[in-house]
């Protein structure tokens, strides 16, 4: 495998193990506990201006912290996004600024791009001819993007309410896609039956290593933008809580390395309707327990069962943040709002993360010089018609 100097293995997060990335490539062998990967930071140096002498064009700038080599990537020039600064917004919620990373400049219009091109890394560097997954709609449209781009075979699970860009689009990329009635749930059911008969390598969500990898650029990247200057608070629409995971390991790495002091607070931001991580922060639990009736529009966060739960109330808890849940139409209502006043275009799902941040605000979470950034996931254009017929309704 071409992999980085300081990359040293894979290590669960359950029971301790390190492995050979070579040979482990999903789930613990041990215990199948999630595998996280593992770097020796002492053998890496890397300044403020070692960055600053780079472009900033692709995620893959930061190599050092990331598991492969830049020339070994199956990459599309993903990362580095812009982070935008929304003045109106940060007078209406009462805090110094308020900056908006968007991730809808990515590829394929969503920040999955940056787990699945190292999935889709590592998956060529293990053999791999076929990739496979179930989604609720972004991410398996980013996997039969990479897998297209890697020459790949892509099998991607999606459930009817998935929107109908991200299966036109999946189709348009050469993947073999399976529509299945009902929600997620239904889509990892019949991925699992699948599994079971074939020989596929998954880029599942922490069940492959390296989508939480790919997402931690996020973090660095924002970090650099604000010209090193750590935000007081990062709000992201939650549903696996992958991203949150690993922004959260990606401060960690930024302090240990000694280029920033700490890191942000971590905010997760759901739906009222299927809100399994708010409720168990708020009940002070160490794991979810499934929503039982999942209920929201925003399908993309829908997750009722999200398996790594643990890492994210971890990562919550010890940046000093917190969870909220707002209802769909204050959702929608945001995703307008931040588009009418910062010009901004967020998806229906990912301005759970603009409604959540006002609620916080109404909440008092953030004092008046604080600087928050919202992660906006994916692009406007993923749910043109859900902001639209939004606005029909109330008569515009």
């Amino acid at each position: 495998m071409e992999t980085t100097d300081a990359f040293i293995g894979l290590t669960c997060v359950d029971c301790g193990e390190t492995f050979d990335a070579e040979t482990a490539t999903h789930r613990c062998p041990d215990c199948g506990g999630i595998l996280d990967p593992d770097y020796d930071y002492d053998d890496i140096e890397l300044s403020r201006e070692d960055l600053a002498a780079r472009r900033f064009d692709t995620m893959w700038r930061y190599e050092e912290l990331l598991p492969f080599t830049r020339e070994s990537a199956v990459s599309m020039a993903e990362g580095a996004t812009a982070l935008v600064d929304c003045p109106s917004l940060a007078e209406e919620m009462g805090v110094g600024r308020v900056l908006i990373k968007d991730e809808g400049r990515n590829p394929t219009g969503t920040f999955k791009d940056r787990g699945q091109s190292a999935a889709v890394t590592a998956a060529v560097q293990h053999g791999a001819t076929d990739v496979a997954l179930n989604s609720a709609g972004n991410a398996g449209q980013a996997a039969a993007a990479y897998a297209a781009r890697a020459g790949l075979d892509s099998h991607v699970f999606l459930p009817t309410r998935a929107g109908f860009t991200n299966k036109a689009m999946v189709n348009v990329h050469g993947g073999d896609m399976t529509v299945v009635e009902g929600r997620i749930g239904d889509a990892a059911a019949a991925y699992e039956d699948a599994m079971a008969d074939e020989d596929w390598y998954s880029v599942r969500t922490f069940e492959t290593p390296y989508r939480h990898e790919g997402k931690k650029t996020m973090l660095y990247e924002l970090v650099e933008q604000n010209d090193w200057a750590v935000p007081d608070a990062v709000v992201y629409p939650t549903g696996g809580g992958v991203g949150l995971v690993g922004m959260h390991k990606a401060a960690t790495e930024l302090q240990e390395l000694g280029l920033v002091d700490d890191g942000p607070a971590m905010y997760a931001a759901q739906a009222e309707g299927c809100a399994p991580i708010v409720e168990a922060f708020e009940a002070g639990r160490d794991a979810h327990e499934p929503w039982e009736t999942p209920d929201t529009i925003c399908g993309g966060i829908e997750i009722p069962d999200p398996g790594a739960s643990p890492l994210v109330l971890d990562a919550l808890r010890e940046s000093g943040g917190g969870a909220v849940a707002t209802s769909d139409e204050d959702i929608l209502d945001a995703a307008v709002a931040v588009a009418q006043q910062a010009g901004v275009e967020m998806g229906a799902t990912c301005a759970a993360t603009a409604s959540g941040a006002w609620e916080l605000s109404r909440q008092g979470a953030f004092d008046e010089d604080d600087t928050v950034v919202l992660l906006n996931t994916g692009a406007g254009n993923k749910d043109d018609d859900i902001l639209r017929s939004h606005l029909m309704s109330k008569g515009i």
